[in-house]
């Protein structure tokens, strides 16, 4: 039974929004009118409209998904809830549906309501919204539905995305002062160079004297930034236009990842970021009952780092073959250790899940560690740097001061 939003009346003359089941628009006006409603607009949503198709490019750059990541780990944690307690999934999407308070929100899961009473699955429902719910979420909720333990999934779910979620915005948080000292640092320089050290340069016009060769360099770079700042800012865009074109291709792509992979600092934290979401993915899904094949490749396609998901398809591939998963994971060197350890020890005890997730943690927290250590260290270097650059540009304007009070003297 199809879905519809509706804008109508009541009685003192207040207006009246939300959704509902009918067969027809028909059907749904007179469903509103025997509740002594009038219609005044009644729209269906229409779920299978855009099933499985990609968002197109104006939604992408002037719409945002109906639920950003905080915003589904709540509405997961609160399904989860509902279905836990007893309540069936109907009357959980029902009562999401009436509570929510964003008008998206709410249309959203009218239609997922709308899908499941016409005897879809809540997987496939869910499927038909691509950019509101991944691959893996469907997955999850799928096996959820064919093991009866849809409650269960869903808190499971509900746990991944919140420890995602806390991972993330810590490392966010520990790039954030760093990132903003740099941006003032760099607009303190520019206003120095740009604005200050020509009126220096204005000022000493006049006189015959030598001026110093620190002040010299610094008119330099102002000339340089005055006369091509413009050509400067557009070759960094043209720049930045080619790396990405250059980045949309796999392999130079993959390439640039296993470089990256290299780096002393940011490269381990790369691995470690990527493998702890890699082993949180390949639990979730084990724990949910997902084949282990198919864990693979839905855990593999989670990598940003394209080196990473190379490795984790081999792996896949030796896994096919018949090699442990331990053994398979072992031979890829990118993967930390720790990784292959915890897998072993899951296949020996046959808690492959706990294991994993036990892995996952224990890599994100050293990635935090990590994280918040570079973070510590970055912040008095900038300051350091700014301080210098700054005295640098300071010294370009006083030295012909100085000089000039000493030729005065």
């Amino acid at each position: 039974m199809p879905a519809y939003s509706f804008e109508a009346l009541d009685s003192q003359g207040h207006i009246r929004r939300g959704t509902l089941d009918a067969d027809s628009p028909k059907a749904a006006r007179s469903l509103l009118r025997a509740q002594a409603l009038v219609p005044l607009e009644v729209e269906a949503l229409s779920p299978g409209a855009e099933a499985g198709a990609a968002p197109t490019l104006s939604q992408r750059l002037f719409t945002r998904p109906v639920f950003n990541a905080t915003e589904l780990s709540v509405w997961t944690r609160q399904l989860a809830g509902l279905v836990g307690s007893g309540l069936p999934l109907e009357r959980a999407l029902t009562a999401l549906s009436d509570e929510a308070d964003d008008e998206r929100q709410r249309h959203l899961v009218a239609a997922l309501r709308a899908e499941v009473n016409a005897g879809s699955t809540f997987a496939r429902a869910l499927a038909q919204h691509p950019r509101e719910f991944s691959d893996i979420y469907c997955a999850v909720i799928g096996a959820g539905e064919s093991s009866g333990g849809l409650g269960e999934v869903l808190d499971s779910l509900a746990d991944d995305l919140e420890q995602r979620q806390q991972l993330r915005a810590k490392l966010i948080g520990a790039a954030l002062y760093p990132a903003i000292v740099t941006v003032i640092a760099i607009v303190i320089v520019l206003f120095l160079v740009g604005y200050v050290v020509p009126q220096v340069a204005n000022v000493f016009a006049g006189t015959k004297r030598a001026l110093p060769f620190l002040t010299v360099l610094m008119l330099g770079v102002s000339d340089l930034v005055r006369n091509y700042g413009w050509a400067m800012l557009i070759a960094l865009f043209l720049i930045a236009i080619g790396a990405r074109a250059a980045l949309a291709r796999p392999r130079f792509r993959e390439k640039f990842d296993a470089a990256w992979l290299r780096l002393p600092i940011v490269g381990k934290l790369a691995r470690g970021y990527n493998a702890a979401r890699f082993a949180g993915t390949l639990a979730m899904l084990a724990g949910a009952g997902v084949p282990i094949l198919r864990a693979l490749q839905a855990a593999a396609e989670t990598l940003n780092n394209r080196a990473l998901r190379a490795d984790a398809l081999d792996a896949l591939v030796l896994v096919r073959e018949g090699a442990p998963l331990a053994s398979a994971l072992a031979q890829k060197k990118r993967f930390p250790g720790l990784l292959s350890m915890f897998a072993r020890l899951g296949e020996q005890t046959g808690q492959l899940p706990l294991m994993l997730q036990r892995a996952a943690t224990q890599l994100g927290t050293e990635v935090q560690r990590r994280a918040m250590q570079l973070a510590t260290i970055l912040e008095p270097l900038l300051i350091v740097g700014m301080g210098l650059m700054v005295m640098l540009i300071v010294l370009a304007v006083l030295q012909p001061i100085i000089e000039l009070n000493k030729f005065v003297k």
